[in-house]
């Protein structure tokens, strides 16, 4: 029963959390959702650099719990970036920790620019 409660929240977060990364790209594309993008791109930075204090640059709350699921169920060996782990689900191809930092790093800040320019320079039509 412990290891169906388990699978059940590694479903959970592996939909949830592909879900989340999902929007945060392209959420400030879509006016109905570009409020709540910007408040979710805000979470998520908060808990790279502020939680990332204490836990290290980068921390994500959604990575730590679904991996602890994860090692529970018996894996090991994860690799430290989610977008890494999800890249090697999806295409079999872990790619190199750094790569997938910066390449994170660097979308996340652009799409950041994206969402402050339609939340508060494009006028509303």
């Amino acid at each position: 029963m412990e290891t169906f409660f388990f699978q059940l929240l590694n479903y959970f977060f592996f939909v949830f959390h592909t879900a989340l990364i999902l929007f945060n790209l392209f959420g400030w594309l879509f006016p109905k959702t570009k409020k709540l993008h910007l408040i979710s791109l805000l979470i998520t930075l908060f808990s790279w650099g502020v939680m990332g204090i204490w836990k290290g640059f980068g921390y994500c709350f959604l990575t730590d719990w679904h991996y602890r699921v994860l090692r529970k169920l018996g894996e090991r060996d994860m690799p430290s970036s989610y977008i890494s782990f999800l890249t090697e689900k999806f295409t079999g191809w872990l790619p190199d920790a750094a790569l997938a930092e910066i390449l994170t790093l660097t979308l996340t800040l652009l799409v950041l620019l994206c969402a402050i320019w339609v939340n508060f320079f494009v006028k509303k039509t």
